[in-house]
């Protein structure tokens, strides 16, 4: 199990942005680890919005209801992985939730993340 910490959720005007950041506590070193961020808003089941692959950040995933506005990015020297949110929508609204496959996995389907962080609020007004 990796323990993931996410941070940077907020309320937000729709159309303006935000990032989250998720970083590994302990010992563990995500960039061996395939990565997600999943989202889950009241009454609806939890969605991955984005993923990323181990191997350098080569292989990304996006949902179709947020591409060209959210992107994934992975920073191995200081642990971390971050959704840049742009021109966010009032249906972007839910809490977002790190995720972390499993060690040296390609597969980025949702089914294959087994870790997962508290949860960080994302409110988008409109």
């Amino acid at each position: 199990q990796v323990q993931l910490v996410e941070s940077g959720g907020g309320l937000v005007q729709a159309g303006g942005s935000l990032r989250l950041s998720c970083a590994a506590s302990g010992r563990t070193f995500i960039s061996t680890y395939p990565m997600g961020w999943f989202r889950q808003a009241p009454g609806k089941e939890r969605e991955l919005v984005a993923a990323i692959g181990w191997n350098g950040g080569a292989t990304t995933y996006y949902a179709d209801s947020v591409k060209g506005r959210f992107t994934i990015s992975r920073d191995n020297a200081k642990n971390t992985v971050d959704l840049q949110m742009n021109n966010l929508k009032p249906e972007d609204t839910a809490i977002f939730y790190c995720a972390a496959g499993r060690m040296w996995s390609q597969d980025l389907r949702p089914t294959s993340f087994t870790s997962w962080g508290q949860g960080t609020q994302v409110t988008v007004s409109s």
